[in-house]
């Protein structure tokens, strides 16, 4: 049974929201702000965080790194904050979806799974790990290494570097992309994996001189080519 910690202030959005999880077989604990949020996940580990970003006292947005000391796992922004750059702020930050309010419960089912899925463990000792020396990847750790050396990255740009290193060599679109880490793609969605992609980029320079890994597709997307 897929588990879900569900946090907002607005009670009646809890209810909804938790009745809908329930019914749809997931076990459901919830949370009106950041402080009880974080004493439930001293004993809770649930697959999946829903969090929102306006509210009393400490926000989502200051929230975010406390409840990542406490939980690995993926967190999603439920929120009515529609601005493009709050979209960027929040998974840079971390987080690995954003979704605006208003929102369809369905649609957000379908991200949860999405995370839940790309969060799994790895079951096979050959998938544990992809290299392409000096770098490689160790999946269930979500980390990535240069030589013996570990590169931090957020989790979107992890995310993203492990969705074109699984497809090395082949040009991964904007779409495809989008789809792979939430779920679903909209055009407004590209300028977001840009940036990520920037990021990461300047991440993996910070370590090697190397700036062609990572190479942009023009107007189509992003390929990774390993060193032979």
């Amino acid at each position: 049974m897929p588990s879900l910690l569900l946090i907002d202030d607005d009670k009646d959005v809890l209810i909804l929201n938790r009745n809908f999880f329930l019914h749809e077989g997931f076990e459901v604990k919830v949370s009106q702000n950041i402080q009880n949020a974080c004493n439930i996940l001293k004993t809770y580990k649930p697959d999946c965080i829903v969090l929102d970003v306006m509210m009393p006292g400490i926000d989502g947005f200051t929230g975010l790194p406390e409840i990542q000391k406490l939980s690995l796992a993926p967190i999603i922004f439920l929120t009515g904050l529609v601005q493009e750059e709050n979209k960027i702020k929040g998974l840079l930050l971390g987080a690995n979806d954003y979704m605006i309010k208003p929102y369809s419960l369905k649609e957000l089912s379908a991200r949860i799974q999405v995370q839940i899925r790309l969060h799994q463990p790895a079951t096979s000792i050959a998938t544990t790990r992809i290299s392409y020396p000096p770098f490689t990847l160790d999946i269930p750790a979500h980390k990535f290494f240069y030589n013996q050396t570990e590169v931090i990255l957020s989790n979107r740009e992890y995310e993203l570097l492990y969705l074109l290193v699984s497809n090395a060599n082949t040009t991964m679109t904007f779409e495809q992309i989008g789809k792979a880490m939430w779920g679903i793609y909209n055009e407004s969605d590209r300028r977001t994996i840009m940036v990520i992609a920037s990021r990461l980029r300047k991440r993996i320079e910070e370590y090697t001189n190397d700036t062609d890994i990572i190479e942009t597709v023009w107007s189509q997307g992003y390929i990774y080519n390993p060193k032979k």
